[in-house]
């Protein structure tokens, strides 16, 4: 099947208007002006969209949404909800987070989840501890959290079958890079975070995982390691002790790290979003939502791993502590935040959730609009950014048909 849609399409990092996206089956063969086109031209659907044409999202950290959450992941159509609820809203590429948990445990979600990433409906997993700081463990079960452990680490990457994309650490917690230099040789990246390291442990850490990457060649899905939710579940800055976050950025801006950031109001201001988006340049940014099960649901009482979790005005704490127990946003809904609330342009901002996220996954074939891409695209509408219709491989979504 041939389609065509017509629009104001986000290409090559900017906005082009009249343009034109052909589809063939699952992949697009062309991109571009749409007057470049023969007169003539024949497809089996033609849309032409008033509003954006985006490429699909790519939310690289996602515990969940729609009710479900990855890390109670048993039996591979459970996480259908969570996909479904993400892909309606713009995100057609998910990484799925699991949370700090008993080693069987792990082991038993990632072997569920593989399939899934296999399938294509997942874009990889992503191990979010347990090799994290006590001090600085967020939403974790302080009973699971440990010192960093190749061989554990090993184990979960047999068992993922190349398809753990990413793991948080501490770098504290691998003082010797054991855990860092597993990841690196089996083709998943060191992601730098939960950590109440000194900042010149955490460019350490970042330096060396970026030089092992680089000699590790095709191996690599990417030549940078990650700093996992900026800010967040890390010593915070005083002017007399800059700490892990401010070492990220200062990384970032050098082009050995990659840093996500939860751009959504509740995790980190506008202010603080545009502030880093002025010293991070396009490449070395990306949005996240460290989304959780109630993502696009009310408010109430969910279960972040083997934790209780209570939202409240679309905001998900502990239900002991009241520590922020991830996101209950849409990667849409943080892309609109970073343009509409901090300033960000647009066009940094969708580059954040799409192109820049795709690079560290190591995929060339998502986050853009191009020719050889797959045919991954979200029509918003102009002014809010609201999702209108979203395709997936080339098929168009329905969230009945879920």
């Amino acid at each position: 099947m041939t389609q065509r849609i017509d629009g104001t399409a986000f290409i090559s990092g900017s906005f082009l208007s009249e343009a034109s996206i052909l589809i063939d089956g699952d992949t697009i063969t062309y991109a571009g002006p749409e007057s470049a086109l023969p007169s003539d031209l024949n497809a089996d659907e033609h849309v032409r969209h008033d509003g954006l044409i985006l490429p699909g999202l790519v939310d690289i950290h996602c515990h969940g949404g729609g009710g479900f959450s990855f890390p109670d992941t048993e039996d591979p159509a459970q996480a259908a909800p969570a996909i479904a609820e993400h892909r309606a809203h713009g995100t057609t590429s998910i990484v799925a987070s699991l949370v700090t948990a008993a080693q069987d445990t792990l082991m038993s979600r990632v072997r569920a989840l593989r399939s899934l990433v296999e399938a294509g409906e997942l874009a990889g997993i992503h191990l979010e501890g347990p090799f994290i700081s006590h001090a600085r463990k967020g939403a974790h079960d302080p009973q699971f959290i440990a010192e960093g452990d190749a061989a554990r680490t090993l184990a979960l990457l047999e068992a993922g079958g190349g398809t753990i994309a990413t793991m948080t650490i501490a770098p504290e917690a691998d003082l010797d890079g054991n855990v860092s230099r597993a990841l690196i040789a089996h083709g998943a990246l060191p992601s730098y975070g939960h950590t109440d390291c000194t900042g010149e442990q955490m460019i350490t850490a970042i330096q060396k995982a970026h030089e092992e990457l680089a000699s590790v060649g095709p191996v690599a899905r990417s030549t940078k390691p990650t700093a996992t939710h900026l800010f967040n579940a890390m010593r915070p800055i005083h002017h007399r002790d800059a700490g892990p976050a401010f070492a990220a950025i200062d990384q970032a801006a050098a082009g050995t790290v990659v840093a996500e950031l939860i751009a959504d109001g509740v995790h980190t201001s506008a202010d603080t979003v545009r502030y880093t988006f002025d010293l991070i340049a396009d490449g070395h940014i990306m949005l996240i939502t460290d989304a959780m099960a109630a993502t696009g649901m009310a408010d109430g009482d969910y279960v972040l791993g083997s934790l209780p979790v209570t939202v409240k005005d679309g905001v998900a704490t502990l239900t002991e502590g009241g520590a922020i127990a991830g996101g209950t946003a849409h990667l849409l809904d943080v892309v609109r935040f970073a343009h509409l609330e901090a300033g960000v342009s647009l066009e940094r901002a969708v580059l954040a959730a799409t192109a820049t996220p795709a690079r560290v996954l190591g995929r060339h074939d998502i986050g853009e609009i191009r020719e050889g891409a797959r045919a991954d695209l979200a029509l918003v509408s102009a002014e809010g950014l609201e999702p209108e219709r979203v395709m997936h491989a080339g098929e168009w979504f329905s969230s009945d048909a879920s």
